[in-house]
């Protein structure tokens, strides 16, 4: 496949991204890839199409897969191995999200957890015990609003962040019109 020098430019700035994100490079470009190319590719065209050696795109596609963000697909009378990946960027950001709180997120909610309940805890300054658990309330509150936010279907999850900028406004002045022309008051959003 050859890129055109705009899906080129693409695939390297999603590369140049993805290392300011924590993500090899390759890993990220391989992911782009597939993804404006909406459809399967198997290693050898993935090696070609990027300039890159095939054993990295092999261990890429591993990582890629254990992110669920690629996955295995046969080609009818092709007996080479292909990828994909979502072309909905919605489930994308889902599966994103879904994995860095599962890596990251969940990991240091249950060190908190372990720290706060230990006895020995009350040996340490009263100050880092607080912040200790200030830092745990607000992981467990974003984690747990995260995972309200991402069971919406995609028109409502669109319409809720959307509205963010504009909740602002309502608890600032107490009236803002939203997307669809209606007036909404601070009451409507935070009333029973």
């Amino acid at each position: 496949m050859d890129l055109s020098p705009t899906l080129s430019r693409f695939v390297l700035h999603w590369g140049e991204m993805g290392t300011r994100w924590g993500v090899n490079r390759t890993v990220a470009q391989i992911h782009a890839l597939l993804y404006i190319s909406g459809r399967p590719m198997h290693a050898e065209e993935i090696a070609d199409t990027l300039g890159v050696a095939r054993s990295n795109v092999s261990n890429s596609i591993r990582e890629l897969q254990s992110w669920s963000l690629v996955r295995l697909v046969h080609i009818p009378g092709d007996r080479r191995d292909h990828f994909e990946t979502s072309k909905q960027v919605w489930e994308l950001m889902r599966t994103i999200v879904r994995e860095r709180q599962r890596r990251e997120i969940l990991p240091t909610i249950e060190v908190l957890r372990e720290v706060l309940s230990d006895p020995a805890i009350s040996r340490d300054p009263a100050e880092a015990k607080l912040r200790m658990q200030e830092t745990l309330e607000l992981l467990e509150t974003l984690t747990a609003w995260s995972d309200e936010m991402l069971k919406l279907d995609t028109e409502t999850l669109t319409k809720v962040l959307r509205l963010g900028a504009k909740i602002k406004k309502l608890l600032g002045r107490g009236e803002a019109t939203v997307s669809d022309g209606a007036s909404v008051t601070a009451a409507h959003l935070l009333g029973p």
